[in-house]
């Protein structure tokens, strides 16, 4: 899974002045053949990643959705209370 590190983000990092550059372009100029194969390995790491990301909106609609269509008696609300789960 892919996370955003805010501390690292190169905004927040560099001054606006200092120049910067990307690994992958430099790494092209000295040689490195793979970037095709990097660049379609991400595109299908999205295309799954998107997919993952609707299921799990799907699910937590449908168990919200449930949640609120849940009839408790007051007993099984106390239970429920007790065991942390109300």
């Amino acid at each position: 899974k892919r996370m955003v590190v805010p501390s690292c983000l190169k905004v927040l990092r560099l001054r606006p002045e200092r120049r910067f550059c990307r690994l992958g372009d430099l790494s092209k100029e000295v040689g490195w053949k793979h970037g095709a194969l990097i660049q379609r390995l991400e595109s299908q790491r999205k295309v799954k990643s998107e997919a993952f990301y609707k299921k799990k909106v799907a699910t937590t609609r449908a168990r919200t959705e449930a949640l609120k269509a849940v009839k408790l008696s007051s007993e099984e609300q106390k239970v429920l209370e007790t065991a942390g789960f109300a």
